[in-house]
């Protein structure tokens, strides 16, 4: 899996590293629909893989713009309970009946018949989805097509019987920003967050699916914001992200309603999670509210449940690996994996949580096995067979740093030096082609011990008969070279790694025989 939404999910839980280093430029609509630009420190400079958010203007029950920042569709603090679907009441025996059209607000309608939800509640949904369509009717272009996918989603929500009643206030949140987004805001880019003028959320374009909170983003601010000694923005933020979290695996989760890899919505994930105990861990440490702590209790639920489970714990021979998506848990990210640990370690620190201490020993335990499959001699992999990018690789040493500080364990001291070192050493190539034949095309391989950019040139005497070069991933690989007249050459090899260390190989004899 590519990691656009890790390195748009991952580096955006930079918890462990100063946020200044991090900050980003964020898109801010206001009122009257002016976009402005804002740097903010408390803000991670990248996204999971999604973008800031502050104030967007929600909608009203009969449909009007009012002046509340996008929040939830509910009035309660905690979620409703759930997870029960909702599905449409079974048919009457007897006469057969041509069955009624799912939609969303026959859903709703049915939440309200076995007292899932309250009128009012309804009232909100419907006016958020109905609100969206009435807008989607006066865009064109872009803006539509945008819109018209948020509105899809939480149709097929209502449709797939995924539109449980916790649920809905982040659903509301969404169709009204994108509404807010596309009927006001400029264009964007992929991966341009933005926010909304009154509002703390973060969120992220994802084009072909709107605009998208970021779960992850946000929480990772609101750590920065008690970093920074922001307490009045951690409290507001955070008053804005706990109503948004729905009923999963029996505790509190911040689900993603994107799809993503493959992964349909609502998906969820132990880094976004485990950020949010962190930040939940510190907004207590700030204002000694012990219902940050509470909420935080039922959010460590999912990390005991496997994701068929609605968690997001595979079990392991070791102990325990969390995993970064919940509808991929075969696929293993490191620095996925040991953010999930760091903040599990936060939470257990700070509320004495026995359960968290057990689950970070189990995931500690399994983190140990794994740290050094995925260090090649040269360079971090972001999974297995595949390099880390430089920001990554930077990422993955800092939480190796944290855990060696947290645990002393070698596995992380000694693999965070290496990393460490890595950034400063220069890609070692091998050229393992020291013949071929004439008039005919050849393959010239090398070995090559990182990621870089590698240059090769073939000189007969001191003319260049051919000179190119490419990007590879470390391993053995070649260049595709055209054929050659019988005599003798040189070749030199060159390379530079991700981080600028630049190597040049002294030239060596190629043969070109009859």
């Amino acid at each position: 899996m590519r990691r656009t939404l890790v390195s748009l999910l991952a580096v955006a839980a930079v918890l462990t590293l100063p946020a200044s280093a991090f900050a980003a430029p964020v898109l801010v609509l206001g009122r009257h629909g002016r976009v402005t630009v804002r740097r903010d420190p408390s803000l991670p400079g990248t996204s999971l893989t999604p973008a800031p958010s502050p104030n967007a203007v929600s909608l009203a029950p009969d449909g009007s713009t009012g002046g509340a920042g996008v929040s939830g569709g509910g009035t309660s603090t905690t979620p409703t309970t759930g997870p029960t679907k909702t599905t449409p009441p079974p048919a009457t025996k007897g006469k057969t009946k041509k069955h009624k059209q799912v939609t969303f607000a026959s859903v709703l309608a049915t939440m309200v018949s076995r007292g899932q939800i309250t009128t009012s509640e309804q009232q909100q949904a419907n006016a958020a989805f109905n609100g969206a369509l009435a807008t989607e009717k006066h865009l064109g272009g872009t803006r539509r097509t945008e819109l018209a996918a948020v509105t899809t989603t939480a149709h097929n929500l209502a449709v797939d019987g995924e539109l449980w009643p916790s649920r809905l206030p982040m659903v509301d949140a969404t169709l009204n920003a994108n509404r807010e987004w596309w009927a006001h805001g400029s264009l964007l880019t992929y991966g341009q967050r933005v926010m909304f003028t009154g509002s703390e959320l973060e969120w992220e374009y994802y084009p072909g699916q709107g605009i998208q909170l970021q779960v992850l983003g946000s929480f990772s601010a609101a750590n920065g914001m008690w970093q920074a000694g922001q307490e009045t923005q951690l409290t507001q933020l955070l008053s804005e992200l706990i109503p948004l979290a729905s009923d999963r695996g029996g505790g509190l989760t911040w689900e993603y309603y994107f799809t993503w890899e493959g992964g349909a919505p609502p998906w969820t994930s132990a880094m976004s999670q485990a950020t949010a105990l962190q930040a939940l861990s510190h907004a207590y440490q700030a204002t000694h509210n012990a219902y940050y702590l509470t909420i935080a209790a039922k959010a460590l639920s999912i990390f005991s449940k496997t994701p068929a489970q609605g968690g997001v714990m595979v079990p392991t021979p070791r102990g325990a690996r969390f995993v970064q998506y919940t509808f991929t848990p075969q696929t293993s990210i490191l620095n996925a994996f040991l953010q999930s640990l760091i903040g599990l370690d936060t939470y257990a620190q700070v509320s004495g949580s026995a359960t968290a201490a057990r689950l970070f020993q189990e995931g500690d335990a399994e983190a140990l096995w794994e740290v050094p499959r995925f260090n090649t001699g040269a360079w971090s992999l972001y999974q297995p067979g595949e390099e880390d990018d430089l920001s990554y690789h930077e990422l993955v040493t800092g939480f190796l740093q944290k855990l060696c500080t947290l645990t002393r364990a070698s596995v992380y001291c000694a693999t965070a030096t290496a990393f460490t070192s890595d950034l400063k050493t220069p890609p070692a190539i091998v050229d393992l082609t020291p013949r071929t034949r004439a008039k005919h095309p050849f393959a010239l391989r090398f070995r090559l011990s990182k990621i870089s950019k590698v240059g090769i040139t073939i000189r007969r005497g001191t003319t260049v008969v051919e000179a190119t070069s490419a990007t590879f991933p470390y391993g053995v690989h070649s260049f595709s070279v055209p054929k050659l007249s019988a005599g003798a050459y040189t070749v030199t090899l060159t390379g530079t790694d991700l981080a600028g260390n630049y190597t040049a190989n002294p030239a060596v004899a190629l043969t070109v025989t009859r």
